[in-house]
């Protein structure tokens, strides 16, 4: 059994993490870190995994974790893994960070999307931007892997093989990205916006422009198509606990046919085992809807043609704490072990919820 710990592990994704690895059946989770829980129960602050696990918190101390654990995911908030990943790297332990501080792969977008100079550019020439649907191979090969962040990775994977695949001309200038997600993208700490009597009920525009995912968005669609690619998009707060819907306009030239875009997702996604593409004539769910992905790691896919716009609009759903944290991140584990990426996390979503 490979030994596996979790640094941040108060948080949402921190308690996905622990619910993953408790059931995996392949590593023996070793220990789970917070600054404010130290020496308490996890199952205090996470009631679920009540009778799971008699697992106490420990503090974040680097040399302790060495001697623990083989490989470690990192849910810390953005900006605070960096020093600490720099530490859990030079002890040879392999990483999964779930934060956004290695994601970016140009040291001057981190200014732009998250206003502060990246501390330590060698270390974040070495991280491997991690999309198991689209790189595989690369990440099977790393030691340091960069998890996407929720929106980034179900608009990537919606898109990506409208600019991957060559048999659709699009406009990679203008291309729209509305993204609704839920409460519990926000983190368990609570702020006013947060508040139950301001967020419940709500379909809120929170970022129209200038969302920092948009830079992970830009920066896979242009390494999958080899040419540059600007994004616009907009983010809504709705009223849900878990789930993200990705709505995407993309422009194309010329005339297009529904099978064209057809061939063009399943090449792609063929044997990818968390990718389902819904696009169905009857029942209520005839394209992804997030209420059919909660407590899954899959990531559902539609596309309609607007011939009259020139667009397709491509649409994606996916739960922002599985596929867009834990699930995604444990599937990077797995593939950074040499297990199958489905160990542990393929299960079948939860139904009604």
């Amino acid at each position: 059994m490979v030994r596996v710990g979790v640094v941040g592990a108060s948080g949402y994704a921190g308690g996905e993490l622990l619910r993953l690895l408790l059931k995996h059946g392949k590593v023996d989770l070793t220990f789970a870190t917070s600054k404010r829980n130290v020496g308490e129960y996890v199952f205090r602050v996470h009631p679920n995994l009540r009778g799971m696990t008699e697992l106490q918190f420990i503090d974040n101390d680097v040399s302790k974790m060495a001697g623990l654990a083989d490989l470690v995911l990192t849910a810390l908030p953005h900006g605070q893994s960096i020093q600490m990943i720099s530490q859990l790297a030079s002890s040879g332990l392999k990483v999964v960070d779930l934060s956004a501080d290695f994601r970016l792969k140009d040291p001057a977008d981190y200014p732009r999307w998250y206003g502060f100079e990246h501390p330590n550019v060698e270390l974040l020439s070495k991280f491997v931007y991690a999309v198991p649907e689209l790189n595989k191979d690369a990440i099977s090969r790393t030691s340091l892997a960069a998890s996407p962040g929720c929106m980034a990775i179900t608009s990537i994977l919606t898109m990506a093989p409208l600019f991957k695949q060559k048999e659709v001309v699009v406009d990679r200038r203008h291309v729209v990205v509305d993204a609704k997600i839920a409460s519990s993208g926000s983190g368990g700490k609570p702020s006013l916006s947060t508040h139950f009597s301001e967020r419940f009920g709500v379909l809120r525009p929170y970022k129209p422009a200038g969302h920092r995912h948009t830079g992970e968005i830009e920066q896979q669609l242009s390494w999958l198509g080899g040419e540059p690619v600007t994004v616009s998009m907009s983010a809504h707060a709705i009223n849900m606990v878990r789930g993200i819907l990705t709505t995407c306009h993309v422009f194309y030239e010329g005339d297009v046919q529904n099978s064209t875009v057809w061939k063009m997702y399943r090449g792609l996604y063929s044997g990818k085992p968390f990718v389902r593409l819904v696009k169905d004539k009857k029942g209520p769910f005839r394209l992804p809807d997030p209420k059919v992905v909660i407590g899954s790691n899959f990531c559902d896919i539609g596309f309609e043609i607007d011939e009259r716009g020139h667009r397709i609009v491509a649409i994606g759903a996916i739960d922002n704490l599985i596929k867009g944290a834990a699930g995604n991140a444990v599937q990077v584990m797995n593939i950074m072990l040499g297990l199958d990426e489905k160990q542990g996390i393929y299960d079948a979503p939860l139904h009604p919820v």
